[in-house]
């Protein structure tokens, strides 16, 4: 039998080139469809409700059971690969921007949102928590190289015409299927899963479960209003929809406490009553009263295990968990609120497209890179915990960069050069924070990665990725309103502060890691 080469054997070699195939697809939605249909006399009005179509991304944990229970991810990936090639096919064959195209960019995010679950649960399972951080760190890079790869697409558009370039997308996207098929074979889970129907019984059951899926419930569509503002042109339209929720909730538990009796129920109330039969013997009662004591364990049960709901329940019900949840939601606060006002300070202090373009975007995504790499290589050195605060630290360290370069540059005169000392103060603000955000990533996600359930990694992993996404859409919000009522200059010091509550649930973090080990 040939033994694989040294480079297949390689686990890093088969992070980068999952993340490839990870990147690419949204490349593909973000560079080149807009191009596109722009070239092709589509209006604006039209590729911006493009937008809508990118929700699959956003709300790719509510089909991320589906891969945790009949798991085999190569296959999942393999498949939607091969399907999101034939959508490229379809677009060098089509003309025109009807109905079928709307379909066709809707299979696309929905196949590229799957392959990300799939892509995430199996490198989860695939890894062994030592090396998390390097293979963050190369993730992080080969992420970025696939989103980079459809720009030689576009380009290859001026040469082949569109026809020849989604040829050449399809191609990629074929070999991307091959290679994850190629990729070594997923580990055996034993999954404890009860029956759909039981789960949905003991949800019904549960005033608890219930309201943390009417808070889901709640959750998705603040993050679908953040892209439709539905919000805005609707007054009452979160009142209204927390007393849906709420009524929803309580109708549900409802049913469940009157219309449906607990497992075992049934049989006890069968078998006999108290006037037809003599008192039980004292062993009897004994185990009656014990059956009827582990009916909450056997419905608690249900809840963990269910194939729907049950990885979202058992990482309710961890010890500890809300403080976690709160830090995921605020560890990278500071530099998302900053992140978001970078390019309007550089536009306002007199900056070119150019050399915002070649500083800010193409250099910072080289030295984003190599932070990612050095924050992976540093967290499998020291551990997560230590990588954590320590990264997180020179994270938030960095946002006083662009601090003292808003104290020290002028507003900007039209017409003005810019003198050398202030560029070389704002290049360097640039740097260190492109540089010391790929360090704060790297021991990030390897953290996300590191407390999820192997058995549940593609739907964990899927949950608590919501969550930062949810906290990097408040920070864009209170960017905008802070940088606009407090200034450039102390907005980004007041960020350098918002890293720090993060440090404060620390404790809980390490809780956490230790239980997970």
């Amino acid at each position: 039998m040939n033994t694989p080469s040294p480079l297949l054997r390689n686990k890093l070699f088969w992070v980068g080139i999952l993340y490839f195939a990870e990147g690419f697809p949204l490349g593909v939605f973000y560079e080149i469809f807009p191009v596109y249909f722009r070239q092709q006399g589509v209006e604006l009005r039209q590729i911006g409700v493009l937008s809508l179509l990118g929700l699959a991304w956003t709300l790719k944990f509510l089909w991320a059971p589906a891969i945790d229970h009949w798991r085999h991810h190569r296959r999942w990936m393999a498949a939607v690969d091969v399907a999101m090639g034939a959508v490229m096919l379809f677009f060098a064959v089509q003309s025109g921007f009807g109905p079928l195209v709307w379909l066709a960019i809707g299979v696309f995010t929905a196949m590229s949102a799957t392959n990300d679950v799939a892509i995430d649960g199996y490198t989860i399972e695939f890894l062994s928590k030592d090396e998390l951080g390097i293979a963050n760190g190369v993730r992080i890079g080969l992420y970025r190289v696939g989103m980079l790869a459809s720009g030689f697409v576009l380009m290859a558009s001026d040469w082949l015409g569109w026809k020849g370039a989604f040829v050449v997308a399809a191609a990629v996207f074929f070999g991307l299927a091959a290679l994850c098929l190629a990729a070594p074979r997923e580990k055996t889970v034993v999954l404890r899963s009860t029956g759909m129907g039981a789960e949905f019984a003991a949800l019904l059951r549960s005033p608890s479960a219930l309201a943390a899926l009417a808070g889901l419930g709640l959750g998705t569509l603040w993050l679908v209003d953040n892209v439709t503002g539905w919000s805005t042109r609707a007054p009452g339209f979160w009142a209204v929809a927390l007393a849906a929720a709420a009524g929803a909730a309580t109708l549900a538990w409802l049913v469940g406490r009157y219309a449906l009796r607990p497992r075992g129920a049934v049989a006890a109330a069968g078998s006999a009553t108290p006037a037809a039969r003599p008192p039980a013997p004292n062993g009897a009662t004994a185990t009656a009263t014990a059956a009827a004591a582990a009916q909450p364990d056997a419905n608690a049960d249900d809840l963990t295990r269910g194939p729907v709901f049950g990885a979202l329940m058992e990482l309710l019900r961890r010890p500890g968990i809300a403080p976690v949840l709160l830090f995921i939601l605020v560890f990278k606060l500071g530099d998302a609120a900053m992140g978001f006002m970078v390019k309007p300070f550089w536009v306002d202090a007199g900056f070119t497209a150019a050399q915002i373009g070649l500083v800010s975007v193409n250099i910072g995504l080289v030295l984003s890179i190599a932070g990612g790499i050095a924050g992976g290589w540093y967290t499998d050195r020291v551990g997560i915990f230590r990588a954590l605060w320590v990264l997180g630290l020179a994270q938030a360290v960095s946002n006083l960069g662009y601090w003292a370069a808003a104290l020290l540059l002028p507003p900007a005169i039209p017409g003005a050069a810019i003198p050398f000392g202030h560029q070389a103060v704002l290049y360097a603000a640039s740097a260190t924070e492109s540089f010391t955000g790929g360090l704060g990533t790297a021991a990030f996600l390897a953290f996300l990665m590191a407390i999820v359930r192997k058995d549940r990694a593609a739907t964990e992993y899927a949950l608590l990725s919501s969550v930062f996404a949810l906290s990097r859409s408040v920070a864009g919000w209170v960017g905008g309103m802070g940088a606009q009522s407090m200034g450039y200059a102390n907005w980004f010091l007041l960020t350098f502060f918002l890293a720090f509550p993060a440090y404060l649930l620390l404790p809980w973090v390490r809780r956490m890691l230790d239980r997970e080990r």
